[in-house]
């Protein structure tokens, strides 16, 4: 499978795309005045103490206070089993009140950015990620990505790092870009791994509270991080600075893949191959065509995100079970790859056409999985429900992308409906009603939006006469192009 990532930088904000197959999958954004802080470690303190949440607020200099959880705080260890790894099921964590208290300080590392009213999420089990591996300092498991399928793979990766871990007092997580790979580079990666980690402490205890201690690569340098493996042909950057940054972190920690680094001199902008920049405007739309005719409609909420499968114009060739089955098919294929370009996360529920067939539901469920498969986010899928609908989750660590580009209508709100022209004309006849009672006036003059006035002027007249005669006054309306559909005023002459 071909694929490409993108980098388009301008001075304010950087974008990366990944495209597989000549399609936009995935899309990173970083500003410069709104940089995320997952990954980076703070030295914090802890503001407030909540037993009944089991969490505790921490400042870590950032808008608002941090969210830590009592599972996310490391507890000295129990004692431990002798190849280093958990036996039998966790227990619960303390009561928060045990753990820490108010005024104290904490190394913390943010493993959620800052979503609508929320801060951000913390943890103390710090994890610092290179090219192959994750150092765990705190702990002392060795495992390997559930992506590496191969249990002989497996079982080499985890022989070989426990062996280089040996001592260290510490822990590691193979990546999936490790399959395959060779003694020597993991152990580059250990002892990197090591001295970013001996440096991370040193600079810890000269830190003041509210201050960053270690801030996760820029958005480039991460990308080809956590994003470059073999199935990438080339990456495309359209600056030259960025370029040469990329070439010289490939130098030092890549070397093999340095010759896929291409600088991008074309004339046309880069986001414009293979429509990439119409690709991102039809991420922000709730429907989705599929190619049969069918679509989909997302909507995103606070508490979920919700998938709706339509049929439309697509009327199948054999009979309604058939139609169905087909446009689910496609729609699960799509809705994977939606979740993934959207960054949605949370709870999901998808409502499929219904399906009674128990086989055609279990096929389903497999593509929407495989197409899951190559989504970097942990992502875990249910059997359909009683009613017919498949929950799922997708780890959300960061904004999807419509809240990172979009902002609330000013029109509605973000309620997504203005009340109708009828809705607001009764609304200004209630007004004139109370105005005149409350206050002395020979006349009223009602400014409002073309449309209501339109309304009132057409439709409504008789019923404008009777409201005149009703309170003694005369009306006058007015139409502003400026008023909003759901604005108006009404003012004593």
């Amino acid at each position: 499978m071909s694929a490409e990532i993108l980098i388009n930088v301008t001075p304010r904000e950087t974008r990366v795309a990944l495209v597989e197959q000549g399609m936009l999958q995935e899309l990173h954004l970083e500003r410069s005045l709104r940089r995320g802080v997952v990954g980076n470690l703070y030295r914090g303190r802890v503001q407030r103490v909540m037993p009944g949440m089991q969490a505790a607020f921490v400042d870590v200099g950032l808008e608002r206070a941090a969210f830590l959880h009592a599972s996310d705080i490391v507890r000295p260890p129990q004692g431990a089993p002798a190849d280093g790894e958990d036996a039998g099921p966790p227990s619960p964590p303390p009561s928060i009140t045990a753990l820490v208290h108010e005024g104290q300080e904490l190394v913390v590392q943010v493993v959620k950015d800052p979503i609508g009213g929320k801060g951000a999420r913390l943890t103390t089990q710090v994890s610092i990620p290179s090219r192959y591996l994750v150092l765990l300092p705190y702990s002392k498991v060795i495992g390997v990505s559930a992506r590496i399928e191969d249990d002989a793979e497996r079982a080499r990766l985890k022989a070989v790092v426990a062996e280089l871990a040996n001592g260290s007092g510490m822990g590691f997580i193979v990546r999936t870009n490790a399959e395959g790979l060779a003694r020597e580079a993991l152990e580059a990666d250990v002892a990197y791994l090591r001295l970013a980690w001996q440096l991370i402490r040193e600079a810890s205890a000269a830190t003041a509270v509210g201050a960053c201690i270690y801030e996760d690569l820029a958005l480039p340098l991460r990308a080809l991080r956590d994003l470059m493996c073999g199935q990438i042909d080339r990456v495309l950057v359209d600056s030259r600075e960025t370029h040469e940054r990329l070439l010289r972190f490939t130098g030092q920690f890549m070397p093999e893949l340095a010759g896929r680094i291409e600088h991008y001199l074309g004339e046309r902008p880069l986001f414009d191959l293979n429509g990439v920049e119409d690709e991102i405007s039809r991420a922000l739309q709730k429907e989705v065509p599929l190619k049969s005719g069918g679509y989909l409609v997302l909507d995103q909420t606070e508490a979920m995100t919700t998938v709706d499968v339509n049929t439309g114009s697509f009327l199948g060739q054999r009979n309604l079970e058939e139609t169905a089955f087909r446009t689910n098919l496609e729609a699960a294929q799509a809705v994977a790859r939606q979740l993934r370009l959207r960054n949605l996360g949370g709870i999901i529920i998808i409502d499929f056409i219904d399906m009674h067939d128990a086989d055609h539901r279990r096929q389903v469920l497999r593509t929407l999985e495989k197409g899951l498969a190559r989504d970097h986010a942990k992502t875990t899928v249910y059997d359909f429900s009683p009613l017919g609908l498949v929950e799922m989750t997708r780890k959300r660590t960061t904004e999807s992308l419509e809240r990172q580009l979009c902002e609330p209508c000013v029109a509605c709100n973000g309620r997504g409906v203005v009340k109708s022209p009828e809705t607001v004309t009764y609304e200004v006849f209630r007004e004139c009603t109370r105005a005149v009672r409350q206050f002395e006036a020979e006349r009223l003059l009602v400014i409002a939006a073309p449309a209501v006035v339109n309304r009132i002027t057409e439709e409504e007249s008789v019923a404008v006469a009777e409201l005149e005669e009703f309170l003694g006054k005369s009306i006058r309306f007015q139409a502003d192009e400026q008023y909003g559909q759901e604005q108006y005023d009404v003012v004593l002459l």
